[in-house]
Formats: C-alpha cells, sequence, structure tokens
C-alpha cells in the first residue's frame, strides 16, 4: 500500500536521504546507525528512483535535532521542499528530521503543500493526507517526549550523584580526583600545592587579587596548567600567571574543601539576528544547587573562603565621584574608604585639589537642601589636618604594640622571600627530573636511528637549557634574600619601635603603606563638620578593630570663597545698551563680543534681566511714536521710512553712501533720519545722470575712485529707489571742468 503512493509525479523528482547523528560521539561510535541511515539510497532504488536521481544530505552529523538552528542541512531540505523539488524524503525514523514539533510541522505543511512524500523504516506516508498527517504527528509528538525524558532521565541522574558530591567533574589545578568514590586529593606534585598555597598566602597579606598576581610576576614565578582535570598524573603545562587565573583560585571553592554543583546556569535569548544565542550566568552563593562543605581537604577553611571572597567583592574601582571602599589606591588622602559624613553616614569621596595634587579633601555623595537650584553637599572638607589627627591617634593606639610589630614585619619579610624561595627550589627540582628524564630517553633510543635520535637530541638540550636557567635564578634569589636578624640589628629595630613617628614619614613608606596600617586597627572615621562665621572645627569620631571608639575635636580652616562680580565693563555696557534695546537684543551683543558672567556662563535673557535689577538699570520701553526728522532708527525702522528693502540699506551702509552709528561693537547698526538722507533718495533718475558702471567707462577711473570722490562730495549722486533702474546714478562733470 506504500509503494502505491508513490507516482509518475514523484519519480520525476528526485529522492533526498536525510542523515544525521545527535552528537559527534555517536558519529564515531555508533558506525551501525550512520551505515544504516546511508543504506537508505537501496530503498530509494527499489522504489523506483535512479541512483542519479537520489541526493544525500549529511550535513548535519553532529548536530542536535532539538532545534533547527545551526542546522545547515535541514535548512537546505526545506527549501528544497518548499520549492517543489523533492520527490520523496527518506529518513532512518522521524527523530533524525526533528526533535522539535515546530520545525517538523513546519516541514509537514511544506511536503503537503507540495506532493512531497517522507519515509522512514515503517513506510511511506502523504502529508497531504488525513490520516497520514495524523500518524506523523504522532510520531513528531512522541519523538519530542522522547527527547524530554531522556534528558530529564540523564539529569536526574547527574543531580542525584552531585548532591551525593560524586560526580566527576572538571577540578582547579592543584586538585585530582582520587580512587575512591567522589574522593578529592591534593595534587602529588609539590611544585603545583606549592604555588597555589603562596597565592593564599600572599593573598592574605596585600588583600588583593591584582597585588598578588603582581608579587608572582615580580617573583617570576610559573603556575601550572592541568588540561586534564579528570586524570590523575596527567600532564602539567608550567606557563607565566594570569590575573584571571589568580582569580580563579582565590574564588573557586573547591580550594576551600568545599564541593560544588550548579554554581551557573544557561540562558536562552533571541539574539537581534533572530539567531537562538546560549549564554552561562554565574549565580550568586544562595543559588547553588549542591554546596558540601569540608568535602575535601582545602588549602583554605571555609571562614577564611568567606573572608576572602568579601574583600574581592569590595575591592571595586569605584564610579566617577564615588567612594572607594575596597583596595587602597595610590592617593594621599589616608582615609579613603574609612571616612563617613556624620550628618547621613554615607562614606566619603575623595578628591585632590587641582592645583596641588599631594592636597587631599573629602566631601560626601548626598545632597542637603537646594540653594539657589543647586544642591548643598552634607560636607565637604580638606583632608590634611584630618589625616595627620587621625595618623597622631593611629600611631599612639600602636606605641605598647610597636616593638612586637616591627619584629613581625622583619618576620613576614623574611617569610615572604622563603616562600617564593621554596618554590624556586621546587621548580629546580622539577627541571632537573625533566632534564635526567630526556638523558634516559635519548640514551634509550638507538644511535643508527637518526630521525628519532635527532628529536630526542633536541629535547634533551631544551631541558638542559631550562635547567640551567632555574639554577641560575634561584641562585639570584637566595642571594637577593634578606639575611637573618643579629642580635644587633634587632636591638636597633627594637629601638626604632620606639619613635614610630619616624618609620611613618620615612621617604620610603608610601601612602599606600599607611593605608594599610590604618586598616588594621581602624574601621571607620566618622566626621563632623561644624562652622560658623569666625572659625569652624570637625568632630571625628574613631571606630576601633574590636568596637573601641575615640573622639578628636579638630580646627579647620574655611577656605575663602571666590568673589562672583561681573566685570565693571560690562555692567557699563548694559547700562547704555538698556536705552535702545530690550534684553533678549543685549544678550545677543554681549555674547557676539564674547562677554561672560561671573560665573563663566552665556549671557540670555533672564540673565541680562537679573543683572539689570542687582544694578538697578531701567528696561527698555518702546514708544511706538512715529519718528521725527534727527532720531536715530534701527535698520528695519529706517528702511521702512525710507520706503526701500533692508538689505538694500544695509549694503548702502556697507558702501558708505548712508551714515550709520553703533553703540558697541557688534550692536545692531542705528541711522539717523535727516532731511539730507531723505533728499538723497528719489523715485524718479534726473536727465543726464548716469548709472555707476557708466561713469567708470565716461570718466576713466576705477569704480572705488568714483565712489570715493561720491562721498567727498566731488561729484553729485541720487539713490533711486524705483524702476527697473534703481540704484546709484551719477552726474558727469562737464568736460570744461578739467575734474580729472
Amino acid at each position: 500500500m506504500s509503494e502505491s503512493k508513490v507516482t509518475a509525479s514523484h519519480l520525476r523528482r528526485p529522492a533526498v536521504i536525510y542523515v544525521r547523528q545527535s552528537t559527534l560521539a555517536q558519529v564515531e561510535r555508533n558506525t551501525e546507525s550512520t551505515m544504516r541511515q546511508y543504506d537508505l539510497a537501496a530503498r530509494a532504488q527499489a522504489l523506483g528512483w535512479p541512483r542519479s536521481a537520489v541526493a544525500v544530505i549529511d550535513e548535519d552529523l553532529g548536530v542536535s535535532g532539538a532545534s533547527a538552528a545551526g542546522r545547515s542541512g535541514f535548512a537546505r531540505l526545506a527549501a528544497q521542499v518548499g520549492l517543489g523539488q523533492v520527490g520523496i524524503v527518506l529518513s532512518l525514523e522521524c527523530s533524525r528530521l526533528a526533535r522539535n514539533n515546530t520545525d517538523w510541522y513546519r516541514l509537514l505543511d511544506l511536503a503537503g503543500m507540495t506532493d512531497t512524500l517522507i519515509a522512514d523504516a515503517d513506510g511511506i506516508y502523504h502529508p497531504a493526507l488525513f490520516n497520514d498527517r495524523l500518524l506523523l504527528g504522532m510520531k513528531g509528538a512522541m519523538s519530542e517526549a522522547e527527547l524530554h525524558i531522556l534528558r530529564a532521565r540523564l539529569d536526574g541522574g547527574i543531580r542525584h550523584k552531585a548532591a551525593r558530591g560524586e560526580l566527576r567533574r572538571g577540578l582547579p589545578v592543584g586538585l585530582v580526583w582520587g580512587e575512591g568514590d567522589g574522593e578529592i586529593v591534593m595534587h602529588p606534585d609539590e611544585a603545583v600545592t606549592g604555588v597555589i598555597a603562596a597565592i593564599f598566602d600572599r593573598f592574605a597579606v596585600c588583600g588583593s587579587v591584582r597585588g598578588t598576581w603582581l608579587w608572582l610576576r615580580d617573583q617570576a614565578l610559573k603556575f601550572p596548567l592541568q588540561p586534564g582535570a579528570y586524570v590523575r598524573g596527567s600532564e602539567l603545562i608550567w606557563t607565566e600567571p594570569t590575573y584571571h587565573a589568580v582569580h580563579n583560585v582565590l574564588t573557586h571553592p573547591a580550594y576551600a574543601g568545599a564541593y560544588t554543583f550548579g554554581r551557573s546556569r544557561q540562558e536562552k535569548r533571541v539574539s537581534d539576528d533572530g539567531v537562538l544565542r546560549v549564554r552561562r550566568r554565574v549565580l550568586p552563593q544562595g543559588e547553588w544547587e549542591v554546596l558540601i562543605k569540608d568535602h575535601h581537604p582545602g588549602f583554605i577553611d571555609w571562614d577564611t573562603y568567606q573572608a576572602n571572597q568579601h574583600k574581592i567583592g569590595q575591592n571595586i574601582r569605584p564610579m566617577a565621584h564615588q567612594p572607594g571602599t575596597g583596595a587602597v589606591r595610590e592617593g594621599c588622602a589616608l582615609l579613603q574608604g574609612l571616612a563617613t559624613c556624620g550628618t547621613c553616614g554615607r562614606k566619603l569621596a575623595v578628591y585632590y585639589d587641582v592645583e596641588h595634587k599631594a592636597t587631599p579633601g573629602y566631601y560626601c555623595t548626598g545632597t542637603g537642601q537646594l540653594v539657589e537650584g543647586r544642591g548643598t553637599r552634607h560636607l565637604r572638607v580638606g583632608g590634611v589636618a584630618i589625616d595627620a589627627a587621625v595618623a597622631g591617634a593611629f600611631l599612639a593606639a600602636l606605641a605598647p604594640a610597636a616593638l612586637q610589630a616591627c619584629l613581625e614585619a622583619a618576620r613576614q619579610l623574611e617569610e615572604g622571600h622563603d616562600t617564593a624561595l621554596e618554590q624556586w627550589r621546587r621548580q629546580v627540582e622539577q627541571a632537573r627530573y625533566n632534564a635526567a628524564r630526556a638523558e634516559r630517553r635519548y640514551q634509550a633510543v638507538d644511535p643508527g636511528n637518526r630521525l628519532v635520535a635527532r628529536g630526542l637530541e633536541n629535547a634533551w638540550e631544551k631541558a638542559l637549557t631550562e635547567l640551567a636557567a632555574a639554577e641560575a635564578e634561584l641562585a639570584h634569589r637566595q642571594a637577593a634574600r634578606p639575611k637573618t636578624l643579629s642580635a644587633g640589628e634587632r636591638a636597633a629595630i627594637l629601638a626604632l619601635g620606639d619613635d614610630l613617628g619616624q618609620v611613618w614619614d620615612a621617604p620610603a613608606t608610601s601612602d599606600k603603606d599607611r593605608k594599610q596600617l590604618l586598616r588594621t586597627l581602624l574601621d571607620e572615621v566618622n566626621i563632623t563638620i561644624h562652622r560658623d562665621h569666625d572659625a569652624g572645627h570637625a568632630d571625628l569620631v574613631l571606630r576601633w578593630k574590636g568596637g573601641a571608639i575615640s573622639e578628636l575635636t579638630i580646627p579647620v580652616k574655611r577656605k575663602p570663597q571666590r568673589r562672583l562680580r561681573t566685570s565693571e565693563d560690562t555692567i557699563s555696557l548694559v547700562r547704555r545698551l538698556a536705552v535702545h534695546y530690550p534684553d533678549a537684543k543685549i544678550a545677543w551683543i554681549l555674547n557676539r563680543q564674547h562677554r561672560r558672567t561671573a560665573r563663566g556662563l552665556s549671557f540670555t535673557a533672564t540673565r541680562v534681566q537679573s543683572l539689570r535689577h542687582h544694578w538697578h538699570i531701567p528696561c527698555h520701553h518702546d514708544t511706538g511714536d512715529t519718528p521725527v526728522e534727527g532720531d536715530l532708527l534701527n535698520v528695519t525702522q529706517a528702511a521702512r521710512e525710507l520706503r526701500i528693502a533692508p538689505s538694500t540699506l544695509l549694503r548702502w551702509l556697507d558702501d558708505g553712501f548712508v551714515a550709520g552709528e553703533q553703540i558697541t561693537p557688534g550692536a545692531p547698526w542705528q541711522i539717523r533720519l535727516t532731511g539730507q538722507l531723505q533728499a538723497m533718495l528719489t523715485d524718479n533718475t534726473p536727465d543726464g545722470w548716469v548709472p555707476l558702471a557708466y561713469a567708470t567707462q565716461a570718466l576713466g577711473v576705477s569704480r572705488q575712485t568714483v565712489l570715493q570722490k561720491v562721498k567727498r562730495g566731488e561729484l553729485r549722486a541720487v539713490l533711486t529707489r524705483t524702476g527697473r533702474r534703481k540704484g546709484l546714478r551719477i552726474e558727469l562733470p562737464a568736460p570744461q571742468d578739467g575734474l580729472f
């Protein structure tokens, strides 16, 4: 019955075999299934298609059928079916075509409209027939449900095993899986565990990921990489430490002896180009699916890990005009991250004087009441006196333990060098082992087999070079190590402890060191400013580690405020302009002259009005009366009275035929309406008066010469304002006058 559905119309079109395996591992291992799919070509020939008319689409081998995204073969198949270029689509089962009902029904719709058959191992179906469409729909639904069941079964097993802490996943470098179920042990290589332990020890001292990373680079220590994290004893690769590697060591909970699962989550979204994207989002600790503390031996305990995460979370460079509360910076403001506002409790931000970068100050990022449209700061004060007072209180509090602190500092310096030296000794030992192994390999090869011997010889030579470099570096580090303190040196340090101020003010003590010292004892410094007209003082509340509180009061100087005043020249100009122009026009004139307000802003009508009110300058009043002879008019008014265009009047002003006045450069032109000016304009040109161009030819001089003589009155001229030949008309002199 199935073969009867194949008609001559189907045989005239090619048969397409769609081949797909879900993963690359299945393609590699399940070869029998792949062969069965390729063998569908024989079935197509049995149905009547010649071998030349059978095409195979296998571009999607190793790609999941859960979605059409990323399946170029399925997209090409759907396009050919939609164009009516396929007679039959053969697959081993419908799940090979799609595991998603959206993609499956789209293919069925296209096949039904273009009379395309679909065949699997059970038979041949025509999607346009109701019964076949119903059966294909059920198969698609079962295929999608099967994928869900398989995923749920596998995911459930994974999560159940992870809940017991036995799921083997990739471990960070320094930890490897043991023989027992869920057993995690330290890496057997002491060089690996040594550098990991050194990272945690150094972070405890400097409190910064970047500082730890720079210390590793300064000590020229290598960092191990373990590509085969699942396999115990896999090959190690030693490379330069990176910030990301150090950050991963300090933030990975496995180093604290904790087994975790589900620290991240996959999220799907549709990108702007319509493609389904999958990204991984790191979850906060409270949302981790599995967290088993004390699961295996760690480099640090869980409480230390939590404290490290809190410290790293605070070590974020603040945004502009925001206080920094994390790692200390290089600036000279000693209370950066410690000072708080006595009004609102916010952390104070730091600023430095523009003229003197070594002069720090503190201000609150919160605003209080609005004054003149601007929010006023709760606090803004210079930090020199405050820093000095806090430093004095700190040194006084440290005096009883000063001697012990000096010895402890010397001990930490020695231990820091000892940690680096131990790691260098391990690296030299590792290099010596690599050289010996390369030598044994070279000795074991047949000398006559030069193809192999040359490669082993080069490897041996490279290992010897690395060994020599490691030994030289170790010798250099040993020579640079501080010597153990002698009795005399200890006595000198104890004597130095009697005067901590000398150490505090020493040029070798950086501002960053002073900030770190303050944070060892201080939790917070609350600052409240009290000012009056004559003087002011600051109340400081110092909260020490352990809960003790100290109070200080220090005088603070009020910074003289710069007096804001508009220049006298500008005020005088506004007085003269206000007689003739409104505020908007005055602002336009002042801006053309590049004048500014007392605050350095450009002028507007509102600012001009405020300036007039302050200096009691009356505003301009436009009377609207008819102008009389001799009045000063602007260009528009004068052009209206003279019955000419304003542009023409401006051109005559530029040529000098009409006299104009300006109150100040950049102000509008003003024209005095006189009888002489009105007499110069006429509606009819007198007989014998010629245009300017004709006059220049008749007189044999340049245009500028004629204009100059008109201005001096040596030639008579009128301005014709109507008619086709309006403009300047000149009376030519009689020949006997001898003008030229």
